[in-house]
């Protein structure tokens, strides 16, 4: 999910678990109760803590894409950074609450934050630092107005009701909802690539949620050096689809995905079309200059060829940040200047500033 969304998240899930009223200040012991607001901004703050991963971009782009989602999404590690949270947030309000009173706020922040991600496509490192193994269950596109918007409903609805939690509860609920809707899609596309891939051997399925509407999926299916690729609209009416290169960018991306009574299958070779080229890029994507991108990439392909008097590079880039419409994202090259040179990686610039 974006930064934002996963804030909201944290603050909403803080709101559900916090009692419904405090008319009481302070607690049997006598000391002071944490207030209803601090709980809330506690749980916004821990809720967007795990992306401060972020930083690794100062280091360099590939450091950020191979570890993004890994330690700071851990479960084994939540209980560290929730009493770094919540002791952080006793010293800022100057001991007048132990860190205790912001543990728990601290962790469902954390904890939907978790949640949140591991139903994208990116994955994460939930046993980090034992583990690098990435989980995710595919159902959301990281970017979704629609979850963004129960969240959002969820909290104006307390702010206007502040003694209640139930508006709380209802958009938890909703998302609840909302996310066994998106399962039951994600099965639908799932079914409908199982039906291609009957006739591949050793195929591998991946389902992908995409931008713009939940009913949007892109599937690949890997099959050796290959992919068949298709972009589907569950949506069964196709009139409701077509497009034209005069309509706004949006509009051409949605057109791009199509009913599956069309059956709009591509099929993209992981090292070029040029099978006389095929043996020698393969060889240059298996050179340790190049390891980092390997381990980033999960569907790599060949982008293009450039060679010159200058040099020669073969440009990579990864399936899932490839959309309709758009250039593909993180794109890097495995480059050298003549052919007894060392290959060496290069990074291309995007259209995005996260590229």
């Amino acid at each position: 999910m974006d930064p934002f969304t996963h804030a909201l998240s944290g603050a909403l899930l803080a709101r559900a678990a916090a009692p419904a009223r405090q008319s009481q200040l302070t607690q049997p012991s006598g000391a002071l109760k944490l207030p209803l607001h601090l709980q809330v901004a506690t749980g916004f703050g821990a809720a967007a803590f795990p992306d401060l991963d972020f930083a690794l971009r100062l280091i360099d782009t590939l450091t950020y894409l191979n570890w993004h989602q890994g330690p700071t999404h851990s479960l084994l590690m939540l209980p560290l950074w929730a009493w770094l949270i919540a002791w952080s947030c006793s010293r800022l309000s100057r001991g007048k609450y132990t860190w205790r009173q912001f543990f728990l706020p601290a962790c469902l922040g954390l904890a939907i934050h978790i949640a949140g991600d591991l139903v994208t496509s990116y994955g994460l490192m939930l046993f980090a630092p034992f583990s690098t193994e990435r989980y995710s269950l595919p159902l959301a596109f990281v970017i979704d107005p629609w979850f963004s918007l129960i969240i959002i409903a969820g909290l104006l609805a307390s702010w206007l009701f502040p003694d209640k939690k139930t508006a709380a509860i209802a958009a938890l609920t909703g998302l609840t909802g909302y996310i066994l809707l998106l399962w039951l899609l994600h099965d639908q596309a799932h079914d409908f690539a199982n039906q291609h891939a009957k006739p591949i051997p050793h195929a591998r399925i991946s389902v992908l949620p995409q931008p713009l509407s939940p009913f949007h999926w892109k599937i690949i299916i890997r099959h050796n050096e290959g992919y068949h690729i298709a972009h589907i609209n569950l949506i069964k009416k196709a009139d409701l689809l077509l497009g034209n290169q005069n309509q706004w960018l949006f509009p051409r991306m949605a057109a791009a995905y199509r009913p599956i009574a069309e059956n709009n299958w591509q099929f993209i070779k992981q090292f070029g079309e040029n099978p006389a080229q095929a043996n020698t890029i393969r060889q240059a994507w298996l050179d340790p200059a190049f390891e980092p991108f390997r381990s980033f990439s999960k569907y790599p392909v060949l982008q293009r060829v450039d060679q010159t008097e200058t040099g020669l590079c073969y440009w990579f880039y990864d399936l899932r940040f490839k959309f309709p419409e758009l250039p593909p994202s993180f794109i890097f090259g495995i480059c050298r200047q003549n052919h007894k040179s060392d290959w060496q990686m290069v990074r291309h610039r995007g259209l995005f500033y996260i590229d």
